[in-house]
């Protein structure tokens, strides 16, 4: 039976990609279940409930669908809005958690006033979460980077879940802002919350705003508000794909313990790179897509979710191709062996490579065809960290807007939070020039 996965989204932007989350993953469920019933799939999102909210036997027909989630602001018009729209009947009150005042684009407010003050309430809410499971695997965490409430509470949350729920896999997907955006302490808000992430996270699925952007069609960009929500369903595919596997049959099932086992080699580098194709699922070129097709532009810069070139940029630790759709095992080892001549690999990981198959098709499919998402960690990743660092030694050299921050915390949670992304970038850079199989030196003759 599949293991279940909580959802946790946090602040606004948290909320936004969770709403598209869910209708994704209702749409899905709803195209491939059979005669209505509950099945094994839907237990890693969901639970089937009768009318007072009480759980039903495995296999029962659709009475109530209840998501596996936590809904998490400091203003009340996000979650509100799910609440009120077409999704609210997956939410009841245990799962909801909200505040007024909002967290002022400061994550010190976020983290240090927020946390501790609602620390009771939101255990209170993960226990009742988790004890409605059987299995629980993982938590998802949906937050943005450049907010107060995403990047303070939702890292907090984070640390919360690992004092309490240390064997449970932490992932996070979390929002990077870009360079121009409105909230001008968004680099501090960065700075604090990454540190956060590199300590208490064990996958990190970064997703840049530039990135997400530029990818939206341009008669989505014309509207703000159909252009947020293109870009949020591009994370909502993410999320359905990486989890597909865990939901639906296939010839190599991927589970969650498997990311983390096989992508990440060392623990606090546990960043991964996001990349979808087909990436844009309307497209003409979506039904025509082959195998080859995807191999072809998973790793270029147009299909990454960051604003970087995995073929260009860096080295690549180990990768993670997760199909959907018809695909052959024999097609994939074939197209996969060119794959590995022309990118980068890190000399002692070189067949660094996780594959997995469900056969069920991704919601946009079109006749079954194939997609593939691609979760790499790789070297590229310092030039976002790079930017990052920048934008925040722009502000803090000149102690810009610091004693916002220096209510709720000390200041030397700034220099700790510098010093932990310089570690990053230094770690990173030193296995980028570390890519050639080191010489073998002539071994010592022994002395007769």
């Amino acid at each position: 039976m599949p293991r279940e996965l909580i959802t946790i989204q946090v602040g606004q932007c948290g909320n936004q990609i969770g709403r598209q989350f869910w209708k994704m993953a209702l749409d899905e469920h709803a195209k491939h279940a059979k005669d209505a019933r509950f099945d094994d799939s839907m237990s890693t999102f969901f639970r089937n409930v009768d009318s007072h909210g009480g759980d039903l036997p495995p296999h029962e027909r659709i009475k109530g669908l209840r998501a596996r989630a936590l809904l998490i602001d400091m203003e009340e018009g996000p979650v509100t809005e799910t609440l009120h729209g077409p999704l609210g009947e997956l939410f009841d009150s245990s799962q909801f958690l909200t505040d007024v005042s909002g967290s002022g684009n400061n994550w010190a407010h976020g983290y240090a006033l927020y946390g501790p003050q609602y620390k009771e309430q939101l255990f209170e809410k993960l226990q009742h979460a988790t004890e409605l499971c059987d299995s629980l695997q993982s938590f998802f965490v949906l937050h943005s980077m450049g907010g107060g409430t995403g990047s303070g509470l939702g890292t907090y949350i984070l640390s919360l879940l690992e004092d309490h729920y240390p064997e449970a896999y932490r992932f996070t997907t979390a929002i990077f802002p870009s360079e121009d955006d409105d909230v001008i302490t968004s680099p501090y808000n960065s700075m604090l919350a990454l540190h956060q992430l590199t300590e208490h996270a064990d996958c990190v699925l970064p997703i840049e705003n530039e990135a997400l952007f530029a990818k939206v069609p341009a008669q989505s960009a014309s509207s703000s508000s159909s252009s947020f929500d293109a870009m949020n369903r591009i994370v909502a595919r993410v999320l359905t794909h990486l989890t597909s596997s865990m939901r639906f049959e296939g010839s190599l099932n991927v589970d969650l313990n498997e990311i983390t086992t096989n992508l990440v080699p060392f623990p606090k580098l546990h960043y991964l790179l996001s990349s979808l194709s087909p990436l844009q699922s309307k497209s003409p070129a979506y039904q025509t897509h082959r195998l080859r097709h995807l191999f072809t532009d998973i790793f270029h810069a147009q299909n990454q979710l960051i604003m970087t070139s995995p073929r260009t940029h860096g080295v690549m630790l180990a990768c993670g191709l997760l199909f959907r759709g018809n695909v052959q095992v024999s097609d994939v080892q074939s197209h996969l062996e060119k794959l590995k001549a022309e990118m980068r690999l890190i000399y002692w990981n070189r067949d660094g490579f996780k594959i997995g198959l469900c056969n069920v098709p991704s919601l946009e499919s079109v006749k079954g065809s194939p997609s593939v998402l691609a979760l790499s960690n790789h070297g590229c990743i310092v030039e976002t960290f790079e930017r990052m660092q920048t934008r925040f030694l722009k502000l803090y050299k000149r102690k810009a807007h610091i004693h916002h921050y220096l209510e709720y915390m000390d200041h030397a949670m700034f220099d700790e939070a510098l010093e932990s992304n310089k570690w990053l970038i230094a770690e990173y850079t030193k296995l980028n020039t570390a890519s050639d199989m080191p010489p073998i030196l002539p071994r010592r003759q022994p002395l007769l």
